[in-house]
């Protein structure tokens, strides 16, 4: 394991840190949008196949 000093250490990581690119207020806009919109797809999903599902389960246990 390399051994290295704690100021070497925070050296790097200021010269990592200047590497970042930071999204733009539109593309972040643009994202929050998408993020939002797979989460209501998803979430109509799986409240279908819940709905579906338990239609199953409660006609083989109680009978359609």
């Amino acid at each position: 394991m390399a051994k290295s000093n704690p100021v070497e250490f925070l050296r790097e990581v200021r010269e990592e840190g200047r590497k970042i690119t930071w999204p733009t207020r539109r593309e972040l806009g643009i994202s929050t949008v998408m993020v939002l919109v797979m989460v209501v797809a998803a979430s109509l999903f799986f409240l279908g196949v819940d709905a579906i599902l338990k239609w199953v389960v409660d006609g083989v246990l109680f009978g359609f």
